[in-house]
């Protein structure tokens, strides 16, 4: 077991970064330990991502137990534990999971390079296809991505209300106006304002969020992995979602723990829900692009005066700033533009995008905004008031792509049966293992209390 900064570069250089967002000092890394020698295959330190996002968040509820008057405990992070959460935590038992991907989803070689297209959403689907003037199978639509520039036909599906990226080099991303935007961006945004005392509410090292309420609008993927941390530390994870929305593929995965309902925020009915329960929360963590809320009439302003206390932790894909801000984007797509996806290619001299082995861009950011949520949680306890925390993938891949190294000695294998907590998890799909936590917090193990559950399957209330 080895210390955090006496361990790879990279995750020292990660980590260090990641507690000055946090505000966190620099010897809270001595309190952070790490087990294994296991790396994800991949040019960047996909891994030490993984341990220092999960140790980050451990060393943050950590510091939480401490103001409260109690030892800070250490934090043990565990790599091979680490990487299979990123990829996934569930094993189902006699069921199978859907396919995470739309048939025409994926990398295209353009007239002048390669592009991606995300059509998991129905809309973006038809999105892409008006665009492109083709039928919906996949070789219909290679060909009709041939004969347009990626740049081109990238700007087409965006206007179009879809989602796509042209692959470009870091190089040009370092260059590209949206590049050296997200880059001066801090890897967390903060902002603080309110009267409001906050609850008197003090954290219980068995269960460090027991009695804090955690309304979740949240999509695939990052947002909902920092819901289901707040949830294994025992907050109370109510999840939103629109009456027409599903993700069938990561669903059991994420919301472990948690109580998911639906509301039609366009009815007053489900507005009038929405805003009591939006009063009652400590925290709103949501995915929202950038002017969605405030569409829906519920912008900061708002919020801060239906819940002067409100931890706010939100999340973009491109960055806050910039000529890209407020851009749909996913974690597959952040890839391709940011440059990761190419320096893949050349690094395995493939012929195609090389992406991140897991969607690492996601699980990071969204485990860093577990972090920040605990953290703007301790700082409601110290001053009152509102907190708010607003991170991208963006600069998260930003975090990443100064970690770029050699072709690592070790790769994994999958996981073992010893890597699966005991017992078995009864989900309405069927039964199914659930991967032992990656960390460890002094004694505290983050278990969750809830089977994974469908959404909409409980009423919108506390």
């Amino acid at each position: 077991m080895t210390t955090a900064l006496e361990a790879a570069s990279a995750l020292g250089r990660m980590l260090e970064e990641i507690l000055q967002s946090l505000e966190l000092a620099p010897a809270t890394a001595g309190r952070l330990r790490v087990n294994g020698e296991e790396i994800l295959p991949s040019c960047f330190a996909v891994t030490d991502l993984a341990v220092a996002a999960i140790g980050a968040a451990g060393l943050a509820t950590a510091e939480l137990l401490r103001l409260s008057g109690n030892s800070p405990p250490p934090v043990a992070v565990d790599r091979r534990l680490a990487s299979a959460w990123f990829l996934r935590s569930l094993a189902p038992q006699g069921w199978t999971l859907p396919e995470p991907w739309d048939p025409i989803a994926g990398d295209y070689r353009a007239a002048n390079g390669w592009i991606r297209l995300h059509t998991n959403a129905p809309h973006h689907r038809a999105a892409a296809l008006s665009v492109l003037g083709c039928g919906g199978d996949r070789d219909a639509v290679a060909g009709a991505v041939t004969r347009r520039a990626k740049d081109e036909l990238e700007a087409a599906i965006l206007q179009a209300g879809g989602c796509a990226a042209a692959m470009r080099s870091i190089a040009d991303w370092q260059h590209h106006a949206q590049g050296r935007a997200v880059i001066a961006e801090p890897l967390i945004t903060w902002q603080r304002g309110g009267q409001g005392p906050g609850r008197r509410w003090r954290p219980e090292p068995s269960r460090p969020l027991a009695g804090i309420k955690v309304l979740d609008l949240t999509r695939v993927l990052a947002g909902p992995v920092a819901t289901r941390f707040l949830a294994g530390l025992g907050a109370d994870v109510l999840r939103i979602d629109p009456p027409d929305w599903n993700e069938p593929a990561v669903v059991p995965d994420v919301t472990l723990g948690k109580r998911c309902a639906r509301l039609d925020l366009r009815e007053p009915g489900d507005r009038r829900t929405f805003e009591a329960l939006l009063a009652e929360a400590d925290m709103m963590v949501h995915g929202y692009r950038p002017g969605a809320l405030e569409r829906l009439g519920y912008d900061t302003a708002r919020r801060r005066a239906l819940n002067a206390s409100l931890i706010d932790v939100s999340l973009c894909a491109y960055g806050w700033s910039g000529p890209w801000a407020g851009r749909r984007g996913f974690d597959s797509l952040v890839q391709m533009s940011s440059g990761i996806a190419e320096a893949g290619m050349q690094w395995k001299a493939a012929d195609r995008p090389v992406p991140l082995p897991v969607q690492a861009l996601d699980h990071a950011t969204g485990y860093l905004m577990a972090a920040a949520a605990i953290r703007g949680l301790a700082q409601r306890m110290d001053k009152g008031g509102a907190v708010s925390a607003r991170l991208s993938l963006a600069r998260t891949a930003a975090l990443l792509g100064g970690s770029s190294d050699a072709a690592p000695a070790i790769a994994p294998g999958g996981p073992r049966d010893a890597d699966y907590a005991p017992g078995i998890e009864r989900t309405p799909w069927g039964p199914a293992r659930r991967l032992r936590s990656p960390v460890l917090i002094g004694s505290l193990i983050p278990h969750w209390d809830r089977p994974a559950s469908e959404l909409g399957a409980v009423e919108a209330s506390w």
